[in-house]
């Protein structure tokens, strides 16, 4: 059973539970200890030493991030000793660190310039010691710059602890040490998936997103080009974050107007086509179900998980619904559909995604992804990036007033917004599932078997007495877990989704830095809570997606939507 203990921390007593370190004993109490390569939900690395402190009867400083507490324990941490040895740990790694600081994309937020200005770090003393080194710009996704490494190994441990993608590697020691993926190698050239954890757990500018702001720009000065944007489901429970207020603040509304303040031609929502990807998605299920296709069918809207299976599991790509993303059903609408509609010549629209996937970028640049006649989607830019083009813009987010999205690409239901949080489109699907077998409507939307951060939720929904399986897994370790079991023929799932980031889109790689368990929650409810106040909340009955089948794309399934919403996956080496 578990028991408190008095600890003294800078001569004031506290009771804290006996199993937790300093550093949680500390930051519960109101004291803030320095780290860098501690992460909330990582496992302890102790190797940054950046958070030491004293404790009394103890020769040496204590790595308080690794320490339990104890009874009677006394622990300084802002003590003479303390103060130099942590000073002299950040001048270290600022002597083997590019001076940078103005020009790095981490310049706003980077948790080792906070440090330096917080601990009064004012010259560098030792000169710069190791070579600069050539940075990795061989994907259309993510940027590796190793001369802001500073081997705090958060990286390599989300890689190969939670995505077990395991393609960032701890190398060597001292000077010599790095990060990087095996022998030398670039992303492009090893099994990495894009999915940006790795950027959203990095401390410095070591690895972020390729940004593509520059270009978005560009877009929307040119007056040859009508400029359109779809905003994703998460996106709308997160910029607002990114602007400077509380996890999970619901911001939709100022998200349009803020992007009509950027210029955009069109404000579209890719709710929308996430209404039309359960209708495509629910009736392919139905059509394998009774012709005998390849079960359990899993879900594709998730582009990092999508190059992951191609990766490490191309046997069982049978098993992919065949829809493509929403994101890429937008794309090919708004340069078809959309286009015909509005008089412009699709090589004159120029479609942006907001996103919080850094894996987008690369999924728009798929050769697949041309069904237009061109690539569907130009430009994608994560969450951060939509936050420096408002900065830049000098937008102040918190005042502006809320707008409406543009139709007939903007009407959506509850169950598109789902999409953001794990569990979103398993429970989107089986609301429409639901009454189209069964012809009933139902009397409970909420499907809250498969809700939550659990890593694998399984649940036996009956659809007017026939029992179906789902299952759920968000974070690709949890998504090998049940690749493992359809492999071995043990799954008896009928349909599952996987998204390839922890918590769903809500965690995505491009969301604001330092999302973590509690961030992600807030973030999920906040979706939720959009559902909650929608006017539809069942994708097939929205009306604008109704419209398009009547008047455009015919039916699910059809010859038209094979053309523009469906698609075949590659099989990849490792």
């Amino acid at each position: 059973m578990l028991k408190n203990v008095d600890v003294v921390i800078n001569g004031e007593t506290f009771n804290v539970p006996d199993n937790i370190t300093i550093m949680e004993a500390a930051r519960r109490n109101g004291i803030k200890i320095p780290s860098l390569c501690h992460f909330p939900d990582q496992r302890v690395k102790a190797n940054c030493r950046v958070c030491v402190v004293e404790v009394e009867g103890s020769r040496n400083l204590v790595a308080s991030c690794s320490t339990p507490v104890r009874e009677g324990m006394k622990v300084r941490t802002t003590s003479a000793r303390v103060r130099e040895t942590v000073q002299t740990i950040l001048e270290l790694i600022f002597a083997n660190h590019p001076q940078e600081c103005l020009t790095c994309i981490r310049n706003e937020n980077c948790e080792l310039r906070q440090l330096a200005a917080e601990h009064g770090i004012r010259e560098i003393k030792a000169d710069m010691s190791t070579p600069l080194l050539p940075l990795d710009t061989s994907t259309a996704a993510i940027v590796r710059d190793p001369n802001k490494c500073i081997k705090c190994g958060r990286c390599a441990e989300v890689c190969h602890h939670v995505q077990t993608t395991g393609i960032l590697y701890s190398h060597n020691r001292g000077l010599e040490g790095a990060i990087t993926p095996e022998y030398g190698k670039t992303l492009s050239e090893v099994a990495c998936v894009l999915c940006g954890q790795c950027v959203l757990v990095c401390p410095t500018g070591a690895i972020h997103e390729k940004d593509d702001t520059a270009q978005v720009w560009a877009a929307l000065e040119n007056p040859e080009k009508h400029v359109v944007v779809q905003v994703a489901p998460s996106v709308r429970v997160s910029i607002a974050e990114e602007m400077g207020q509380a996890p999970g603040t619901i911001a939709t509304g100022k998200l349009v107007t803020a992007l009509r303040r950027l210029g955009f031609d069109k404000v579209f929502d890719t709710d929308f086509t996430a209404d039309l990807t359960i209708l495509e998605e629910g009736n392919e299920l139905l059509h394998r179900l009774k012709t005998g296709g390849t079960l359990p069918m899993i879900t594709s809207c998730s582009p990092g998980w999508i190059k992951f299976i191609e990766h490490n599991y191309p046997e069982q790509l049978a098993n992919l619904s065949s829809c493509k993303s929403p994101q890429q059903m937008f794309g090919a609408l708004a340069k078809t559909f959309y286009a015909k509609q509005s008089g412009i010549d699709a090589k004159d629209i120029t479609v942006v995604s907001i996103m919080p996937c850094t894996a987008k970028k690369y999924e728009c640049t798929r050769p697949e992804m041309q069904s237009s006649g061109y690539q569907d989607v130009d430009y994608v830019l994560t969450t951060r990036e939509f936050g420096r083009m408002l900065r830049q813009a000098g937008v102040n987010f918190s005042v502006l007033a809320d707008s409406e999205f543009d139709n007939p690409l903007g009407m959506s239901t509850g169950a598109g917004a789902i999409f953001g949080a794990t569990g979103g489109v398993m429970e989107a699907a089986l609301r429409t599932v639901y009454e189209v077998v069964t012809g009933k409507e139902l009397q409970k939307l909420e499907f809250e078997s498969v809700r939550g951060l659990e890593g694998v939720k399984e649940a036996i929904v009956d659809l007017d007495g026939l029992p179906v399986k789902v299952a759920v897994a968000h974070g690709l370790g949890n998504a090998r877990k049940i690749m493992e079991k359809i492999k071995d023929g043990t799954a008896d799932y009928t349909f599952v989704e996987v998204m390839a980031c922890p918590g769903g889109c809500i965690g995505g790689g491009g969301q604001p830095y330092l999302t973590r368990k509690e961030t992600r929650m807030a973030r999920m409810d906040a979706i939720y809570e959009v559902d909650e106040h929608m006017p539809l909340r069942k994708s097939h009955e929205n009306p604008a997606v109704q419209q398009l089948y009547k008047d455009f794309l015919k039916e699910p399934l059809g010859e038209m939507s094979h053309h523009l919403l469906h698609t075949r996956y590659t099989k990849r080496g490792l």
